[in-house]
């Protein structure tokens, strides 16, 4: 079984590993490429976000965006690419070209049929994901502390690096599957599969506040916690005597006669004011410190998922035969 689910789905399992060949050269020859320039035009303490490190890290960041921009929206294609073409064609196919007549009448078993199929691809969609993590992870690690972006904080990083990756395609593929086996049709199944995807990938970023509650921090700078990699929930203003306000304080400190009040000047001259009269900036955040926490209660949800999906799949293909 294991030999015939190779060779029936052996175009998938080839393309994806070849494009992840192609994208892994990439990748080592942009970090090459990267790490030569930096030794040569790094200034001492760089990088960093001392004023002396802006062209540097300008650079790195130029050489940065032109590689992201070529794997920057695998967050959101590669799961609607493993579950159209590994996931939807699964049981679809078989039932479209009846090629299953032949395989449920011989001395293997449906049930045997199905989770061969099901377990050997699964295997290779973790391993896939896995590998694109490590590439763009060791990638990543190239440009740290160039710039304030961190995988932390921008949910496409987040989203491909880590375990994301993995348990994101495995869930895509269950998704995939599953609705092969309800639907039985190849291109509806793709498109409700690239539909339900696009769906749980902004409701499954959403939900990340809910993973943890938000720690407060009082007397910080919004730069000084970009910098650490925390990220921002929420900011707000606390008063002398311990009261909370994420409004306006206008009526507080009102803006000079004849400035426009959403200009900076007038922006900055309220922070003083504010400041002057005891007003102190306060942050709800996620410390830096809690990405693989996040990291392994999102991939803990989408195993979840895939392991139902799976079991959706397995039923009614039982139930077809």
């Amino acid at each position: 079984m294991v030999w015939l689910t190779y060779r029936q789905h052996r175009a998938q399992l080839l393309v994806t590993f070849g494009a992840l060949i192609l994208l892994g050269g990439t990748l080592l020859v942009s970090a090459l490429e990267a790490t030569s320039w930096a030794a040569g035009h790094a200034p001492d303490g760089c990088p960093g976000s001392s004023p002396v490190c802006h062209d540097f890290n300008r650079g790195m960041f130029d050489r940065y965006h032109a590689v992201y921009q070529v794997f920057g929206y695998l967050p959101l294609v590669g799961p609607a690419l493993i579950g159209a073409f590994w996931g939807a064609p699964l049981v679809a196919r078989e039932m479209e070209r009846g090629t299953f007549r032949m395989a449920w009448t011989q001395s293997v078993t449906t049930l045997r049929w199905i989770l061969a199929k099901l377990g050997l691809l699964c295997v290779a969609v973790v391993v896939a994901g896995a590998a694109l993590a490590v590439m763009v992870g060791r990638w990543n690690a190239v440009f740290e502390g160039a710039f304030p972006d961190s995988s932390f904080t921008n949910p496409g990083k987040f989203n491909i690096v880590g375990l994301a990756p993995a348990a994101w395609w495995l869930f895509a593929f269950a998704v995939g599957a599953a609705t092969s086996a309800i639907l039985r049709r190849t291109v509806p199944a793709m498109a409700v599969t690239v539909a339900v995807i696009a769906v749980a990938i902004p409701a499954v970023i959403v939900s990340h506040d809910l993973y943890a509650k938000p720690d407060r921090q009082v007397g910080v700078s919004r730069d000084a916690l970009i910098a650490n990699g925390d990220v921002i929930v929420a900011e707000m203003r606390v008063a002398p005597d311990g009261r909370v306000s994420d409004g306006s304080l206008s009526s507080v400190c009102p803006p000079a006669a004849g400035v426009d009040p959403s200009s900076s000047r007038a922006e900055l001259a309220e922070q003083d004011c504010l400041l002057a009269k005891g007003y102190q900036a306060a942050f709800d955040v996620h410390p830096a410190s809690r990405f693989w926490l996040f990291q392994s209660l999102q991939a803990l949800l989408l195993v979840g998922g895939a392991v139902v999906l799976l079991v959706v799949t397995v039923r009614r293909t039982l139930r077809l035969h």
